[in-house]
């Protein structure tokens, strides 16, 4: 027996910010873009609540001193398909700290992924919308394995160089490479 065809509508950036007007989704919804595909996003656990508070006391002193904005799962528009909302978002500096639209692929520096339970998604789904984006630099903080991932050199294909970073060492953003961070106070 033949298998149907499905045929999958993809929204646009656009129609999903209308789908809240409509009454088909609401503000508070736990809910992304990805690849026109409207994704329910996974329940903050506390671990992964405090892991994002200690790496924003960590990142702050950039903002403080105006070189870097900091976002906390706010959405990034990746063209016309996709809206994600990293855990950290790193952009560069703007007057209007982004009040007039959301940050593109050229207003970011760094984007952070604290993953309890969803790193093989982020991998596979996520990481790859980054790199075809355009993203510079993705930390995939992995809470189960007790390591960090340092993706850069985006490409269509995915991100060019991948470090597993292990408990015990630090790591630093290549747009502040100054800035060195033991992994424990990313992992815990």
């Amino acid at each position: 027996m033949a298998q149907p065809v499905v045929v999958r509508r993809k929204f646009t950036v656009d129609e999903y910010h209308r789908l809240p007007q409509a009454g088909i989704l609401r503000e508070d919804d736990r809910v992304e873009l990805i690849e026109g595909e409207i994704v329910e996003v996974s329940p903050i656990g506390a671990r992964h609540a405090g892991t994002v508070k200690r790496l924003l006391d960590r990142l702050i002193p950039l903002q403080v001193a105006r070189k870097a904005v900091l976002g906390v799962q706010d959405p990034i528009r990746l063209g016309e398909h996709s809206e994600p909302q990293p855990d950290i978002v790193l952009l560069r500096p703007r007057a209007d700290f982004y009040t007039s639209a959301h940050p593109g692929p050229q207003d970011v520096l760094l984007v952070v992924e604290v993953a309890e339970t969803s790193a093989d998604y982020d991998r596979q789904i996520k990481l790859p919308v980054y790199a075809r984006a355009g993203i510079p630099e993705v930390w995939l903080v992995d809470l189960a394995q007790e390591h960090v991932e340092l993706h850069r050199a985006p490409s269509p294909d995915g991100y060019r160089e991948v470090r597993v970073v292990p408990r015990g060492e630090r790591v630093a953003p290549a747009a502040f490479p100054d800035l060195e961070l033991p992994t424990e106070d990313l992992l815990g």
